[in-house]
């Protein structure tokens, strides 16, 4: 059995050198738009997830506290950006910045549905930062229930807010790598190339090998398929594949 340690937190510098509370006025890159906050310029948390959409895999989420005084060039929408870009900024912002990461696997989303099983995740991610922040800037439209701090969603935040675009740089990355690890276990799914998502590749795979253990029971194309082949089931359901975000995780 391959365990799959996803960190929940990862202390990665010392909050106290931060600049002190003040009433700030978040920006990105230039052409990016304002955002302003009546909160601790150093306490403010970006949180985004990636991988809602695809048939396989964890959906991914972080968190990210910056420092204002160290941020790293170039932080935009990880979508927007090409690979080798993202590595260097997941590089850089783990190495100046307060980072959590939790995820939750295939049964959680089952458990939950897509949108619970992320909004769980971006909780258990702002919950394990280092520091407490002031306030959590959420991409999207939902807040998720039972934060430790004041929250505001942000649509399109990911293209807006630098913590937000850092946090889903961090999410991509590492969401990127599982699925690789995942692809070295379940080889001929392709996942390293797709990462889960329906692409043909991927629904030739399946068609060809059946759903495996890290597939979306919940998803209609997984359902059909696995209605379409009972009572057979899942394929090579003994090399089972946990992926942990640590105590917090939802299994």
């Amino acid at each position: 059995m391959l365990s799959l340690q996803l960190p929940n937190h990862i202390r990665i510098c010392d909050m106290r050198h931060m600049a002190s509370r003040r009433s700030v006025c978040i920006k990105t890159l230039p052409l990016f738009a304002a955002f302003t906050v009546d909160a601790p310029h150093h306490l403010i948390a970006g949180v985004d997830e990636v991988g809602r959409g695809p048939l396989a895999g964890p959906v991914v989420t972080a968190a990210v506290i910056l420092d204002p005084a160290n941020i790293p060039e170039g932080l935009a929408d990880s979508k927007t950006l090409d690979r080798d870009t993202r590595i260097r900024l997941y590089t850089e912002i783990m190495a100046t910045s307060a980072v959590s990461i939790a995820s939750s696997a295939p049964t959680a989303i089952e458990r939950l549905n897509i949108r619970g099983a992320t909004l769980d995740a971006m909780r258990r991610a702002v919950c394990a930062l280092p520091v407490r922040p002031a306030l959590a800037l959420i991409d999207g439209r939902d807040i998720p229930p039972n934060l430790p701090c004041r929250a505001q969603a942000v649509i399109g935040g990911d293209g807006k807010i630098a913590a937000i675009a850092a946090a889903s740089i961090i999410a991509k990355v590492t969401r990127d790598r599982l699925m690789a690890r995942i692809a070295s276990v379940f080889p001929g799914y392709g996942f390293e190339r797709h990462v889960g998502y329906g692409t043909p590749e991927h629904q030739l795979a399946l068609a060809k090998l059946g759903p495996t253990v890290h597939h979306r029971r919940c998803f209609a194309p997984i359902q059909a398929l696995l209605k379409a082949t009972a009572p057979s089931g899942e394929h090579n359901a003994v090399n089972h594949t946990d992926v942990r975000t640590g105590p917090r995780d939802t299994p």
